[in-house]
């Protein structure tokens, strides 16, 4: 059967091992299982959460708000935009698609930076346009500069904070280079972690209103799968000017997030405390993490995200050491896929965190 040739160099996206393969391959019992791979939150979410969802599972048969009014207005009021200028998506990846599908084709060009989120490159070759790089792994805007200024660019990816690395740039950095992009390139400042680097660093903030009057040809994602701890809700949003949501409402299926999901996500928004103390716990962990690369002799990734990269060099192999991790119960990132000889790890609890550093001991030992 012949299928679409431009899915021919399209890669499958590989999501982070999950808790059953471990205990079906590897015989761990799951209560010992550590999952450090897909950056989820450990501290679940509000109890108010929880409370809603058990009272609303009786209506699970019933279709959701479609006009997501009361989520819109509740983030509305958070980011004080207008309801119309937001759009709902299962997860923040599934507006990323909206945004690559509105504007390419086959003769299209995606600028983004060489090691960054996997879905940004899988989504652009899904519409055969050309995938552009920056040599560096990290987010280099001069590169970003001289590469749009040779090339040009239908979209340009921005992840602030960059997963799967960590890093992040300044906002006045970001607001220089987006000073240069023309009007009709639509840059997607992808925000699935800008809570963490707002709490380590106010120069990093980005502001959804201010991004989107100050750059109309902009739009600001976000998620609850990270700091609000609803990744298996599957809710995010994007916030830009009318006519790019308008635009993107054209792609988007009725009812693309569930009943539950739904108010999932409006409760969350009411417990804003829970949130930013599991924040603060994030950072302290992290510290941990930092302190131990550094006994270790290891270079980490200064993080503003709910991960740590760390590097091993020639020291290690990070594709031996995740896979001596994930026999021992511990799933954790190998970025060797990425061409980065590292491994990322999500911050996990301080219970988690201490036997990660025993079990991470045991690996390296085996593996000198």
């Amino acid at each position: 059967m012949k299928f679409n040739s431009v899915l021919e160099n399209v890669t499958t996206y590989e999501a982070g091992k999950p808790i059953e393969l471990v205990v079906r391959e590897y015989g761990v019992n799951s209560e010992d299982v550590i999952k450090l791979a897909s950056n989820e939150n450990p501290y679940g979410t509000s109890p108010m959460v929880t409370q809603k969802i058990q009272e609303l599972a009786k209506n699970m048969f019933i279709y959701p708000d479609d006009s997501m009014y009361e989520l819109k207005e509740a983030l509305a009021n958070k980011f004080d935009v207008n309801d119309k200028n937001i759009v709902i998506g299962s997860g923040s990846d599934q507006i990323l698609e909206f945004c690559v599908h509105s504007k390419c084709n086959n003769d299209s060009k995606i600028l983004m930076s060489k090691t960054t989120f996997a879905m940004y490159e899988i989504y652009g070759k899904q519409t055969g346009a050309t995938i552009l790089k920056t040599p560096d792994d990290e987010h280099n805007l001069e590169q970003f500069s001289t590469m749009y200024k040779e090339h040009g660019a239908d979209v340009i990816f921005l992840c602030l904070p960059n997963n799967p690395l960590g890093e992040c740039l300044d906002k006045e950095d970001v607001y220089n280079f987006l000073s240069e992009v023309h009007e009709d390139t639509l840059v997607v400042v992808d925000g699935a972690y800008q809570e963490y680097a707002t709490f380590k660093d106010e120069k990093k903030a980005i502001d959804a209103k201010d991004l989107i009057t100050k750059f109309p040809n902009c739009i600001y994602l976000g998620t609850f799968s990270k700091a609000y701890a609803l990744g298996g809700m599957r809710v995010g949003y994007g916030i830009a000017q009318e006519d790019i949501i308008k635009t993107l409402y054209k792609l988007r299926a009725p009812f693309n997030i569930t009943t539950l999901s739904l108010a999932a996500a409006i409760e969350a928004l009411k417990d804003e405390k829970f949130v930013q103390d599991s924040i603060a716990k994030n950072f302290e962990e992290m510290k941990r993490y930092e302190d131990y690369a550094k006994v270790k002799g290891f270079d980490y990734i200064d993080s503003y995200t709910n991960f740590i990269t760390i590097k091993f060099e020639d020291l290690y192999s990070s594709k031996a050491v995740a896979q001596e991790l994930l026999q021992r119960g511990v799933i954790v990132r190998d970025l060797t896929g990425y061409g980065v000889n590292a491994i990322r790890i999500t911050i996990g609890s301080n219970e988690q965190n201490t036997k990660v550093f025993k079990v991470l001991d045991e690996v390296l030992e085996k593996l000198k």
